[in-house]
């Protein structure tokens, strides 16, 4: 009786052993797969390189990782991922929206006017938010409705809306309402409200960016504004037989594109404190917020990104 157990237990013993060494094998493939998944994820391969960029700076610099330092590179991207936000949606429909350096440009000329007439600073906010809306608007319908290329037509408004800064404006420098001023009796800078809030105060603009990331990626993959974006990016006329109303999610689009870009505008006119009718810097901010997107993960033939 005790051979046929002491036999049954020998026998036990070795498909315990392989089971369990087949264990760790497993786990490594696992492994393997997940960090494939990731390099291959649109994302993956640009958070990869922001590390590397990080960790060779914080080694070669030693000022790097400081709150300074740190203050001034927000000066850099957080407008850009506003821009490219917006951007992207466009750019899943296989549209393009280059008016967006014009609206910039015009944005927080259009809040000057307007609070100059005596209307308060945030009021005559929502009121400049309202023009870029009706800008984004009229991209949508040409585009749209008329089935005039979003190149062509955003191209004219982009050439549009600086011929306007620049005639309105008079080519001057203007001091731009709501920013930092100097205190005449002491000196120092002084900071209202509507300026920390609105792009002069040291992380607001990185707080817009951060709400803006995080509302816009859940748009796009949570609702049916997202589904319908990606739908009408990946197949126009299936998407229409679907139920899809292409032209009003163009129509959306549009205008969500230009009011991001206007209030970017606002933003980066009340931190630097002045606004300047500079169409050749307009130019260059709309090819860099394309390339983020680009960059980002969002194909530029449509079909697929993210935020």
């Amino acid at each position: 009786m005790s051979s046929t157990t002491d036999s049954g237990a020998s026998a036990a013993a070795p498909t315990g052993g392989p089971a369990h060494k087949r264990e760790a094998p497993r786990a490594a493939s696992a492994s393997l797969a997940l960090a494939k998944r990731f390099l291959t994820a649109r994302e993956g391969s640009i958070i990869v390189v922001t590390i590397l960029l990080t960790v060779y700076f914080a080694l070669t610099v030693s000022e790097f990782f400081t709150s300074a330092n740190f203050q001034t590179l927000l000066q850099y991207f957080t407008w850009l991922a506003i821009l490219a936000a917006g951007e992207v949606f466009l750019l899943i429909m296989g549209e393009i929206d280059l008016s967006i350096g014009g609206v910039y440009l015009f944005a927080p000329l259009v809040f000057y006017e307007i609070h100059g007439g005596g209307i308060p600073l945030l009021p005559s906010l929502i009121l400049t938010m309202l023009v870029c809306m009706v800008v984004g608007l009229v991209n949508g319908v040409i585009t749209a409705v008329f089935n005039v290329a979003s190149f062509i037509t955003t191209l004219g408004t982009l050439f549009t809306l600086e011929g306007l800064t620049l005639i309105i404006s008079h080519a001057q420098q203007l001091n731009m309402p709501g920013s930092p001023t100097t205190n005449p009796t002491t000196g120092g800078t002084v900071l209202s409200t509507f300026g920390s809030v609105f792009g002069a105060g040291t992380y607001s603009e990185l707080i817009w960016a951060l709400i803006v990331i995080v509302v816009m990626q859940a748009a796009l993959t949570r609702t049916r504004w997202g589904l319908h974006t990606i739908a009408v990016g990946s197949n126009r006329i299936a998407a229409a037989e679907a139920g899809v109303r292409v032209r009003f999610v163009l129509i959306r689009n549009f205008i969500v594109c230009s009011t991001f870009a206007g209030f970017v505008g606002i933003l980066e006119a009340v931190r630097s404190s002045s606004i300047t009718p500079d169409p050749s810097a307009s130019n260059s901010i709309l090819l860099n917020a394309i390339a983020a997107a680009v960059i980002g993960g969002t194909l530029l033939a449509g079909g697929s990104g993210t935020i």
